[in-house]
């Protein structure tokens, strides 16, 4: 998809030379107009074509703005993560999750005692004459 083209369908002007925030922003006002999700059944297959040319453009746009060539997709891929992966990325993300683990537990065990010494306490102050209740 050429540049101007992807302009258009997004909504600027032909000439227009957006800010990677402006094409950002027109681009989820687009998505949020035209979504697949949105439309009932016999109309999904037209917005699911439609939302592709979106994606595309608001790609071709991203990589425009960066420079990275005259409008042209290019073949990068783009992942968020929340470490830079310059600094060793997610490799301990199995370690990161072993504390919470531990809270979550200790938290349901002790929960539990507590919840045991209750009913034991209230059992001994208030017995039940009911041969089916313990």
């Amino acid at each position: 998809m050429r540049a101007d083209e992807a302009r258009i369908l997004l909504g600027f002007p032909p000439n227009f030379c957006p800010t990677p925030s402006q094409v950002k922003a027109a681009y989820r006002k687009k998505v949020w107009d035209s979504h697949p999700d949105l439309f009932p059944g016999h109309e999904k297959c037209d917005a699911e074509s439609k939302f592709k040319l979106i994606s595309e453009a608001y790609t071709c746009l991203q990589s425009y703005s960066r420079g990275e060539g005259s409008g042209a997709v290019s073949n990068t891929r783009v992942t968020r993560s929340g470490v830079a992966s310059v600094h060793g990325g997610r490799r301990n993300h199995a370690l990161i999750g072993v504390p919470f683990m531990l809270i979550i537990l200790g938290t349901v065990a002790l929960g539990g005692l507590n919840a045991t010494r209750a009913y034991r306490k209230q059992k001994e102050s208030y017995p039940s004459h009911n041969p089916f209740l313990p």
